[in-house]
């Protein structure tokens, strides 16, 4: 493992939790002492040759670091196979092309899952559980470096995607590298609003500024090496946002109709997001409970769903500003909605609606 950040280190605990040797180097000696002492692996010497190569080096760096990371392992035979966790492709497999690395025996990869903390403390075995993991193999690389990259993606809990890094890109560009922009500029909004406007804030916008909170020199790096598809998907953000406030400025029943047919658009286009195992996310009914904020009130919570036999698909909890309570949306399968009502309302808990 070269590179012990947030993904680096995740995927060294997830191997290790399946009683793989793993091998740590970082140029960040306190990140590697970190991730050695979270059980994540052991130290590789700084100049020294390994005493066998290992099965799959993976290259934890970021998208401009790639390729001269994979030519310096690759002539210090550090592995069979080696594979990266950029979320860029084509730049780094461009890049390494230029330099003359060996393509046969690299599978670039992204795998689809992360955090807004960063480096080895915010690690987790579970980071890449039921999630998508891109490999962009290019015709040079051979089958047996994909079979090794495909089984560890699958050892660490993700479906391994393989798509073309060009179309990988354009890809993420639309539903992770764009939409990192535009929270980061709803949230600079925040910058110099006063006390009684934040005070109103809402979980809207702790959903809509939630991935402003990265780290803006991991993600500049992301952004300028996939520079011109981020910029094709935020100059249509950008017209749109435009269009709509020429025409609320307006202020006619017309502009008011076209407002709409954007929100009506975002409506459609959330619509189609995967819920859970890329289900459909309408599939599901929504059971509010009002929870006062006390320790154990979820364990509870879950436990009565346990009781009731019902499964629950995902949670999300919005505070009551200067209150100790909240109210917890809970979805499930519709079918279930009102046994789970019935069960928490007789344990106490206010459940509106579902009568």
């Amino acid at each position: 493992m070269i590179g012990t950040g947030l993904i680096g280190t995740s995927i060294a605990l997830a191997m290790r939790e399946r009683g793989a040797e793993v091998v740590l180097a970082d140029r960040d000696a306190a990140a590697l002492a970190m991730a050695v002492e979270l059980g994540a692996g052991t130290a590789l010497p700084a100049d020294g040759p390994v005493d066998e190569p290992a099965d799959v080096a993976v290259l934890a760096v970021p998208p401009a670091a790639v390729a001269v990371t994979l030519l310096d392992a690759q002539k210090r035979g550090l592995a069979a196979v080696y594979t990266d966790v950029a979320s860029v492709k084509a730049l780094p497999l461009r890049q390494a092309r230029e330099l003359g690395c060996e393509l046969g025996t690299f599978v670039p990869g992204h795998p689809l899952a992360g955090r807004e903390r960063s480096g080895p403390a915010a690690a987790r075995a579970d980071l890449f559980l039921g999630r998508s993991w891109a490999l962009c193999p290019p015709p040079e690389t051979e089958p047996e470096a994909v079979e090794a990259v495909t089984a560890l993606a699958r050892a660490c809990g993700a479906e391994p995607v393989t798509v073309g890094a060009e179309e990988h890109d354009r890809a993420v560009a639309l539903v992770s590298h764009a939409p990192h922009v535009v929270s980061a500029a709803v949230a600079a909004r925040l910058t110099g609003a006063d006390d009684m406007a934040l005070g109103l804030a809402g979980q809207g916008l702790r959903d809509v500024t939630r991935i402003a909170a990265g780290d803006p020199k991991l993600w500049i790096g992301i952004l300028t090496g996939n520079a011109q598809p981020v910029a094709d998907v935020l100059e249509a953000v950008a017209t749109d946002l435009a269009v709509a406030a020429s025409l609320l400025r307006d202020g006619s029943e017309r502009a008011a109709a076209h407002v709409a047919d954007l929100l009506l658009r975002g409506n459609a286009g959330c619509s189609r997001i995967p819920g859970k195992h890329g289900g459909d996310p309408s599939a599901y009914a929504v059971v509010q409970v009002v929870i006062p904020d006390r320790p154990g009130e979820l364990a509870m919570i879950f436990q009565a769903a346990g009781v009731a036999g019902v499964n629950i698909e995902d949670v999300r909890i919005e505070h009551s500003p200067g209150r100790p309570l909240g109210v917890l949306e809970i979805s499930v399968k519709p079918e279930a909605a009102r046994r789970l009502a019935e069960e928490l309302r007789s344990r106490g808990w206010s459940v509106p609606g579902l009568a």
